[in-house]
């Protein structure tokens, strides 16, 4: 059953939200990066527009910890051209050091020196700057951070978020054109990390800087960016704002791997596509036209799109061939504040339900499942 409360979808796919006015701060052009017969980055390409805090996002092994380095100057790629407000830090015949590169970097593990207090920590990458000058931009830097009652203090008396913050000051205090955190949040308690996530998103906008961010953590990417990158064997498979990357994934890599995803297929016919949950009109789906009509389609549904319901056995006995939304729970995962389950409906396709921790389904419970979308949803050629 389809409870549709969605508008019409445009007429084309949504492929990318990436437009800008102006001119990147950062600038990656078929960037390449090879260790003996491996890739680990693949003739890379991606702009960042001032201001603006993108994420690099994918599993281990993707490519996205090697692209920072590139970026930050710790690596040469072995192809393609990094460039920093239009000047070509890394190419073919040109490579600038770190230190020349006007790029911040917050380190994964901080870094801080445990021998200096807090304010000479964050001081360290301005020391030949004018004394007055210099204790200013210090000043004004532990103030951003909520730390200016520390600065005498030392590191290890700080908690992890604070020597976070103290690391976040120190990359900024030389007003980089971009600044670039290596999985800034992975040293952190689970508990501290969401507060973290507002925190440093915060002090980044504040300070206007341009930053790009690396994570394997699909939440943390999306609630601290502006934009996201999914990075899939050394190459962009999508770049765009998060809702959109999430919403609307360009590939089946990207739909899996920020979240749950269930898939029910069908084929497009006058207008609209049959399927194990009922019929889905076209104009539910993103760019599905009429040029589409005879495909064969898997349409995405993630936990939040569904709610199952247990149903009447009697019922599902009369019904089992006719009543498409008939299904069986065959897993269950209790998070806290909801249970997911994984329901194998009656035509093969198997889904999944996200519902409040007091709805309290059985494993093999005989449920009916409904879909409840207030979005388009995405779709791909059936497999």
């Amino acid at each position: 059953m389809i409870e549709q409360t969605v508008p019409s979808a445009a007429d084309d796919r949504v492929r990318t939200d990436d437009e800008h006015d102006g001119e990147p701060v950062l600038n990656l052009d078929g960037v390449t990066r090879e260790f003996g017969v491996e890739t680990a980055v693949d003739e890379l390409s991606l702009s960042v527009y001032e201001g603006e805090l993108l994420t690099l996002l994918g599993p281990s092994g993707c490519g996205k910890t090697t692209t920072l380095r590139l970026l930050a100057g710790l690596d040469r790629p072995d192809g393609g051209t990094i460039r920093v407000d239009d000047d070509i830090v890394a190419g073919p015949d040109r490579f600038v050091a770190p230190d020349d590169r006007d790029v911040g970097l917050v380190f994964q593990s901080f870094a801080l020196f445990p021998h200096l207090t807090v304010g000479e920590n964050v001081a360290f990458g301005i020391d030949d700057w004018p004394a007055d000058e210099r204790e200013a931009r210090v000043e004004e830097l532990l103030d951003l951070v909520n730390l200016a009652d520390y600065r005498e203090g030392s590191p290890d008396d700080l908690s992890g978020g604070q020597r976070q913050r103290v690391a976040l000051a120190r990359s900024l205090a030389p007003e980089p054109d971009v600044l670039l955190l290596d999985e800034p949040f992975s040293n952190l308690d689970v508990s501290l990390r969401v507060e973290m996530r507002e925190e440093v998103r915060r002090i980044i906008k504040e300070t206007g800087v341009t930053a790009v961010s690396v994570t394997h953590d699909q939440e943390e990417a999306l609630s601290i960016s502006d934009r996201v990158a999914v990075i899939h064997d050394g190459s962009v498979e999508q770049v765009g704002r998060p809702e959109v990357v999430f919403e609307q994934p360009e590939s089946r890599f990207v739909a899996e791997f920020l979240g749950q995803a269930g898939f029910v297929s069908g084929t497009l016919d006058d207008g609209s596509v049959e399927t194990d949950l009922g019929t889905l009109p076209a104009d539910v789906i993103e760019g599905l036209g009429r040029e589409y009509a005879g495909a064969r389609v898997d349409v995405m549904v993630r936990p939040d799109d569904l709610v199952a319901t247990p149903a009447d056995e009697e019922s599902f006995e009369a019904a089992a061939d006719a009543d498409p939304g008939n299904g069986e729970i065959v897993h269950r995962q209790y998070t806290g504040p909801s249970f997911v389950y994984q329901v194998t409906l009656d035509g093969g396709d198997h889904v999944y339900c996200e519902h409040n921790h007091a709805d309290d389904l059985a494993l093999d419970q005989r449920v009916r499942v409904d879909l409840r979308v207030d979005h388009p949803l995405a779709w791909f050629p059936a497999e």
